[in-house]
């Protein structure tokens, strides 16, 4: 097949790639050319998100990075020209396990040291903000009036239309079946619409993103699993600006979906796949939780039609890979966000192409997320992972 020359080929037209796509070339760097594996871009993890977006970690590059992230959604329509439709009703961190509160306090204070509004609450606020909880056992609650959730393929389609007035090609049904490697560096991909001859490479495929790096012959430990989120018809008992609430200890969640609940709850056991059925033998342990700690739900109706599920991009340390790879010098990881592609992609464009043009992302220190971590054994775990 003849090749098409381009200068950076982004593999991954979800909401990450678009991102980087669209920095690159407000920067001036045009030449690029988003490959996406489906039919249309957007349409993966991205489109399959539960939305949420949150400054509530406990490692301070993760904080840095919703912090970055959440001030260029609240201000998307004007910088970028789509639609973020960004709801701040706040995260609500249900806690009531002494160890855990212990170290979820010490949280809030690394967080507001980082300039970031959390709150330490107590059972009356906690039955302010979501009438019925049960909260005879709670301990605490750590709540952020600045996090909430937002429209993932709004965002990922604002970046792609502002990238493609800019002159950014984005092509789909490309799913990226070999890697050309020369001299310690990648030349092009093959895909099933043709060759791409390109300078750098930058692999932001989610969940198949240690598969495209595998065919670079490198090993980026990111595996695809599964999560199922639930729906029920339209549901009063609650407000429609309840926090996005999550009982940490089952790990429970929900939150309003227009008049409805969005709910979910991860299953541990379950193996890594690409699977996106919904599991609905797992609904019962779901249910059991949510009823636990939420008694009213009892009286929600499940709405079948409604409920889906998509692939988390998972490490072995729920952080993100971001930034060069060490033994192919133009290859670029931005990939393994853990459930935290939406909410960091706004800061990830900005510092892959800081990387990418500049040499070194520089608004944000990454070096804590290269992976070089992973041989080095060195990095923090982050362990706000629902």
């Amino acid at each position: 097949m003849n090749a098409t020359g381009t200068s950076i080929v982004i593999v991954g037209g979800g909401i990450v790639g678009a991102s980087i796509a669209c920095h690159l070339a407000l920067r001036g760097e045009r030449d690029v050319t988003i490959l996406e594996r489906a039919e249309s871009p957007a349409s993966g993890s991205t489109a399959r998100s539960a939305a949420g977006v949150r400054h509530q970690f406990n490692t301070a590059v993760n904080v840095r990075l919703s912090k970055y992230s959440i001030e260029r959604l609240v201000r998307f329509e004007e910088e970028i020209g789509g639609h973020a439709e960004l709801h701040q009703v706040g995260y609500l961190l249900l806690v009531s396990d002494a160890a855990a509160w212990e170290r979820y306090q010490s949280q809030v204070a690394l967080q507001q040291s980082l300039g970031v509004p959390t709150e330490i609450l107590g059972p009356t606020d906690i039955e302010r903000l979501v009438p019925g909880t049960r909260t005879d056992d709670i301990l605490g609650a750590t709540y952020c009036h600045l996090d909430g959730y937002c429209d993932p393929y709004g965002v990922a389609m604002g970046y792609l239309d502002r990238a493609r007035a800019l002159g950014v090609t984005v092509r789909t049904a490309a799913p990226v079946t070999a890697v050309r490697i020369t001299g310690g560096n990648v030349t092009g991909v093959d895909t099933p619409i043709g060759r791409f001859d390109c300078d750098v490479m930058v692999n932001a495929a989610g969940a198949w993103a240690g598969a495209v790096g595998a065919l670079a012959g490198l090993d980026i430990p990111v595996l695809p699993y599964r999560r199922s989120i639930y729906m029920t018809e339209e549901f009063s008992a609650l407000p429609d600006a309840m926090p996005f609430t999550f009982d940490v200890v089952s790990g429970f969640y929900v939150r309003k979906e227009g008049r409805g609940l969005l709910f979910g709850l991860t299953n541990p056991q379950e193996p890594s796949s690409e699977r996106i059925d919904v599991d609905w033998a797992w609904l019962d342990t779901v249910l059991e939780a949510g009823m636990n700690r939420f008694p009213g739900l009892e009286d929600a109706r499940l709405a079948e039609k409604k409920c889906w599920a998509g692939l988390y991009e998972i490490t072995p340390d729920h952080m993100p890979i971001l930034g060069r790879h060490p033994d192919l010098r133009n290859y670029v990881d931005a990939s393994g966000f853990s459930g935290h592609g939406v909410m960091h992609a706004p800061a990830t464009g900005l510092l892959m192409t800081e990387e990418i043009l500049d040499g070194r992302a520089t608004t944000i220190d990454v070096d804590p997320l290269r992976i070089s971590r992973f041989a080095a054994r060195t990095g923090a775990v982050e362990t706000n992972i629902f």
